[in-house]
């Protein structure tokens, strides 16, 4: 199978388009084209501007109205764009239209983070579990990306499964399906045997947004060498240490970040991943502090988490990147309300995270800060968890390595 692959050469100027409705207010509409365009820069394009319409619902037709899809247009016409990539997941019938309309490759959020995923996919679980994914997106979208597989294009959106004429048969496509469907069965078969013999150990699982700080965070505590990078989905494949602390070993799991609208599909193609995070018996759910937006984040999390099963289990809120907290100073004599924007770190420590007690800790991974407090934290819990399911064992463990690649 052809695989497309993005060189600098290759970088596609880009416009996003998201809507302003109802459901989602201004703020909020703009701080998902912020992560829209950290996606569009991960995937290799150049973003240069960005557009939004004020409407009740998305246009069933052409999500936003005539009006302004004319208006993204005339721009794409006079400043030479590529690609437009819109915040919502667009239906075969929207594609259809506005590609018809703008002449340009169109692309939603789905699609954008599945070229992601396909770039950042480095071991056969994991290109297994991408390519189950853009099939399950293809399937239904199967006129309108005929006209793009018969150009024989690469670049972003079209990275993948799909580029030969054969695969257009939509019959082929749906027994792809189904071999991929069986070897990630059997992939859950090896991965179960892999937990299995892993012993009475204590399971500890990283979980949070994507860009939180992960892996440099996983590096730190199992002192390993995951790959960690200021990228949305930098880490991909699940990554298991053994670790010990004062003498208490554990296993550490290094799991891919979650986002907001993060493709069904996806999810249900990384089910043997996502395993990892249903057996664990403690979560570190870590939280970038310094993003606006963190409380959302918090909550994508957690609706994830319990989506896939993961969700009622033991967790410690791990705020990271405290280094990289800043906030607006307000003056002496400005009496309106305080807000996340203009209070200290120390103000906002003592907030509702107070209530969290020892379930809660404030540490920057980059610059180490109260990384001890957080292993004495981790120790205690997992000591606890020990003695309760094994009373007897007196904290004896096979000592072993583990790495899942």
């Amino acid at each position: 199978m052809k695989e497309f692959v993005i060189s600098e050469a290759q970088t596609e100027k880009a416009i996003l388009v998201a809507l302003i409705t109802q459901t989602q207010d201004e703020r909020t509409t703009y701080e998902y084209l912020d992560e829209l365009a950290f996606l569009a820069e991960t995937a290799g394009a150049e973003v240069v501007c960005s557009f939004t319409q004020r409407l009740d619902a998305a246009n069933s037709v052409t999500f936003v109205g005539k009006g302004k899809l004319q208006e993204i247009k005339e721009y794409i016409t006079e400043n030479e764009i590529g690609m437009v990539i819109f915040d919502d997941e667009l239906s075969g019938k929207q594609l259809r239209n506005i590609e018809t309309e703008l002449q340009v490759l169109v692309l939603d959020r789905t699609s954008l983070i599945l070229d992601i995923f396909a770039k950042r996919a480095q071991t056969a679980n994991a290109k297994t579990q991408v390519e189950l994914a853009q099939f399950r997106y293809m399937l239904p979208r199967l006129t309108r990306l005929w006209t793009h597989l018969e150009r024989q294009r690469g670049g972003i959106g079209m990275r993948g499964p799909g580029e030969t004429q054969l695969e257009t048969d939509r019959r082929i496509i749906l027994n792809r399906i189904s071999l991929l469907k069986q070897q990630l069965i059997d992939i859950d078969k090896q991965k179960t045997t892999q937990r299995k013999n892993r012993g009475n150990m204590i399971r500890v699982a990283l979980v949070g947004y994507t860009n939180v700080g992960k892996s440099t965070l996983m590096n730190l505590i199992s002192k390993s060498e995951v790959f960690a990078e200021n990228k949305l989905f930098a880490t991909l494949d699940t990554t298991v240490r053994k670790v010990i602390i004062d003498n208490l070993p554990f296993l550490l799991t290094d799991t891919v970040g979650f986002i907001r609208k993060l493709p069904t599909d996806l999810v249900d193609s990384f089910k043997s991943t996502l395993d990892e995070v249903r057996e664990a018996d403690l979560l570190l759910h870590i939280v970038d502090i310094s993003h606006p937006g963190f409380e959302e984040q918090i909550k994508v999390v957690e609706k994830t988490l319990s989506e896939i099963g993961g969700g009622g289990k033991p967790c410690i809120l791990v705020f990271n990147k405290i280094d990289a907290y800043t906030y607006i100073q307000k003056a002496e004599d400005d009496l309106t309300p305080k807000t996340k924007e203009n209070i200290t770190l120390d103000e906002l420590m003592k907030t509702w995270m107070a209530k969290l007690n020892d379930n809660c800790i404030f540490i920057s991974a980059l610059e180490k800060q109260n990384i001890e407090e957080l292993k004495t934290v981790m120790y205690n819990k997992v000591k606890e968890m020990h003695v309760q399911r094994f009373p007897y064992n007196d904290f004896l463990y096979q000592v072993y390595d583990e790495t899942e690649e």
